[in-house]
């Protein structure tokens, strides 16, 4: 199942929770606390305030039926849709009959409950759980402080409060292991995610090693294998010579991974290296600003001057010159003769001028235009 297809699944779970909770409010407060309401209007003094708590929950719900039309939570409009309620209840019970807490008469005591719960029904569980308690009490204060307390209305009391109580901390409850079940997987689809990513990182580590150990096999293993078993003496100027230009070789292959700001500054930094390595005088010098090459032609323009450093014997200098459509890296050393393996990369030329034992090698790279289209008739 896609990210998408999860994320609408829990909107539509919470939508629905949402919806029946607003059903199951609407029916209590507009149809059976209504009823009752309507049924005992004679015993009310004044009536009116009964009818104006009925109309604060009846806007309570309207409200929420908007919210939910407009898939909206009700955000800072909902402390004061609690503080209505609470008014509500407050005026209920300062005209409420004596001795009528929690009866038929007390319609409000089964009804202000689910018209809180429905505004905080995406809020945690323990602000639910305070709601409900703070309208518990404050239908036990008018028990104790208006009507005589006696144990069958402490009775009827404690049995009205398991269904005022109960039901609505249940939806609340189920509210609640609906949001923890949806941080659950929300919080297993990044574990999942990160799983992924690191064998992905996994994988991509072992193609390039797979990579660079196939473009060291053909120059590099060779001439280990030879100095291994004897066939390569290491005092032999022409090992020397392979030596150092597979060390850079190997250092700039190592430098083609590092994040860096200019790729193909920092290879030939590392190219040069060798050179110092050896007491070879270098000297570097870059002029203008190149877009970002591709890896293969970063190699292209760096194999001939890395021969060049790696075979100088006691002078080199680097120079490189690009813009937008251009790239030109040259060297000019000491070397002597030098083998330059012809570029690999459509768009690279190598130029090569030798006086004595100086030679002076350019490498050029200028991006293939494509071809225009043609007009169609």
């Amino acid at each position: 199942m896609s990210d998408a297809v999860e994320e609408r699944t829990r909107t539509q779970l919470r939508q629905g929770l949402r919806i029946a909770t607003l059903l199951v409010a609407g029916a209590i407060v507009l149809g059976l606390g209504q009823a009752n309401m309507l049924r005992h209007l004679d015993a009310y003094e004044p009536a009116l305030a009964q009818v104006a708590a009925l109309a604060a929950l009846g806007a309570v719900l309207a409200g929420e039926a908007v919210l939910l039309v407009r898939r909206r939570s009700w955000g800072r409009l909902r402390w004061g849709a609690i503080a209505l309620v609470l008014a509500a209840s407050a005026l209920s019970y300062a005209t409420l009959p004596d001795g009528r807490t929690s009866t038929g008469v007390d319609w409000l005591f089964g009804a202000a409950n689910w018209a809180g719960l429905v505004v905080l029904l995406d809020r945690p569980l323990r602000t639910s759980a305070a709601f409900l308690l703070a309208h518990e009490v404050m239908a036990l204060l008018h028990l104790v402080l208006f009507d005589e307390p006696s144990r069958g209305a402490l009775a009827r009391f404690a049995t009205g409060s398991v269904t005022v109580i109960g039901f609505p901390l249940c939806v609340a409850v189920a509210a609640a292991i609906l949001r923890s079940l949806s941080a659950a997987a929300e919080a297993s689809r990044g574990e999942i995610e990160q799983v992924r990513v690191a064998e992905a990182v996994a994988a991509e580590s072992h193609r390039r090693r797979q990579q660079r150990f196939a473009e060291l096999s053909a120059t590099t293993i060779p001439l280990l294998e030879g100095l291994a078993d004897g066939s390569l003496g290491p005092e032999e100027p022409v090992v020397q010579r392979r030596c150092a230009i597979e060390a850079a070789r190997m250092r700039r292959l190592f430098a083609e991974s590092d994040t860096v700001t200019n790729p193909l500054l920092h290879e030939l930094r590392h190219c040069i290296d060798v050179a110092d390595r050896k007491g070879v005088v270098v000297e570097l010098d870059a002029r203008g600003h190149w877009p970002a090459l591709p890896v293969a032609v970063r190699r292209d323009l760096t194999e001939a001057v890395l021969i060049v450093l790696a075979t100088a014997a006691s002078r080199a200098r680097v120079t490189v010159v690009g813009r937008a459509d251009l790239v030109s890296v040259s060297a000019v050393a000491d070397c002597g003769e030098v083998d330059v393996p012809s570029p690999a990369t459509p768009g690279v030329r190598v130029e090569t001028l030798k006086y004595d034992d100086t030679v002076w090698m350019e490498v050029r790279w200028q991006p293939t235009p494509h071809p225009a289209p043609q007009p169609t008739s």
